[in-house]
C-alpha cells in the first residue's frame, strides 16, 4: 500500500511541477502575442478548446474509445469553476492593479487547505502550513514594489478568482475522479466572453502565432497537469504549484524583454522555489520513512 502511495505522491509533484512551469510561459507569450486584450483572452481560450478536440479525436482513432470528458456531476462543477475562475481573473486584472491580484490570487492554496479541512477532514500538516506561510511572504516580496490600492470590485473579484480555484482543486481532489479535460473544455467560458468582446472591433493581434503557441500547446500541458494532479496531491500541494507562475513568470520577462526585475522580486522567487521543493522533499521522506516502519 505505502510504496503505491509514494509512487503516487511523486507522479502528482511531477504532474504538478510541469503544469507549473507550462502555466508560467502564459503571460510571455501573451505579451510576444502583442494583441487587444479581448483578441487574445478570446483566440488563446478557443486555441484551447480546438486543441482538446484534436486530441480526444486522435485518442478516440487510436484506442478506439472516448477517454473520460466530464466525469459525472463532479466534473461538470469542476468545469464550471475553472470557467467561472478564468472569468473572475480577467474582471481583477482590469478592475485593480496588478500586483494586487497577484498577491490575493496567491491565496489560493490558503483557500485550498481551508476547505479540504472543512468538506475532507485532510488536517494539513504542519509542514504545509508553515510552507504556505513563507510562500504568503515570498509573494508579497515579489509584489511589495508594486503593491497599490485597487478598486474594492477588482479586489474582490482576485479574492474569489483564487476561492474558486481552490474549490474547483478541491472538488477534483474528493471525487479522486480524471479531472484532466475538465478546465480544457471550460475553456469554453473564457473563448465566448473574449470573442463577444472582440469581434465587434478589427482583428487586433501583431503576432498571433505566439498566442496559438500558448493556447494550443502550453495552456493545454499546464490545464491537464493541474487538474489531474489533486489525484495523487492534497489540494494546498496542488494550489502551491500554481505559485511558480509568480515565481517563474517574471524571469521569462527578464530573458525576453530584458526587463530586469527588482531585487525584492528575486528574492521573493528564490523564498518561493525553495519553499515549495524543501516542502516537495519534506513529505516525500516522510512517506518514505513511513512506508519503511511498515515493511
Amino acid at each position: 500500500m505505502f510504496p503505491t502511495a509514494l509512487s503516487d505522491h511523486r507522479k502528482g509533484l511531477l504532474l504538478t511541477a510541469i503544469g507549473g512551469l507550462a502555466l508560467s510561459m502564459d503571460i510571455p507569450l501573451v505579451r510576444l502575442g502583442d494583441g487587444d486584450i479581448w483578441w487574445v483572452l478570446g483566440m488563446r481560450s478557443a486555441a484551447t478548446v480546438v486543441a482538446t478536440l484534436v486530441i480526444l479525436g486522435a485518442m478516440r482513432l487510436v484506442s478506439g474509445k472516448w477517454p473520460v470528458l466530464v466525469p459525472g456531476r463532479p466534473g461538470l462543477i469542476a468545469g464550471l469553476l475553472y470557467g467561472l475562475s478564468s472569468l473572475t481573473f480577467v474582471l481583477a486584472v482590469f478592475n485593480a492593479a496588478t500586483a494586487n491580484v497577484v498577491f490575493i490570487v496567491a491565496f489560493n492554496p490558503m483557500f485550498g487547505a481551508l476547505l479540504s479541512w472543512i468538506f475532507l477532514k485532510e488536517k494539513p500538516p504542519a509542514a504545509t502550513l508553515i510552507a504556505m506561510l513563507f510562500m504568503i511572504s515570498g509573494v508579497g516580496l515579489i509584489v511589495s514594489e508594486g503593491l497599490a490600492s485597487g478598486h474594492i470590485f477588482g479586489d474582490a473579484m482576485a479574492l474569489l478568482s483564487a476561492l474558486i480555484l481552490a474549490a474547483a482543486i478541491t472538488l477534483g481532489r474528493a471525487s479522486r475522479r480524471q479531472m484532466g479535460f475538465v478546465p480544457l473544455l471550460a475553456a469554453i467560458l473564457p473563448a465566448a466572453l473574449g470573442l463577444a468582446q472582440a469581434l465587434p472591433s478589427a482583428f487586433a493581434i501583431a503576432h498571433p502565432g505566439w498566442i496559438l503557441l500558448n493556447g494550443a500547446v502550453m495552456m493545454p500541458v499546464a490545464f491537464w497537469c493541474l487538474a489531474t494532479g489533486p489525484r495523487y496531491l492534497s489540494a494546498p500541494e496542488v494550489g502551491m504549484f500554481y505559485l511558480l507562475e509568480t515565481v517563474l513568470a517574471p524571469i521569462w520577462v527578464w530573458l525576453i524583454f530584458a526587463e530586469t526585475p527588482v531585487t525584492t522580486t528575486l528574492v521573493g522567487g528564490g523564498v518561493l522555489t525553495a519553499t515549495i521543493a524543501a516542502h516537495s522533499l519534506w513529505i516525500g521522506a516522510a512517506e518514505e520513512r513511513q512506508a519503511s516502519l511498515v515493511m
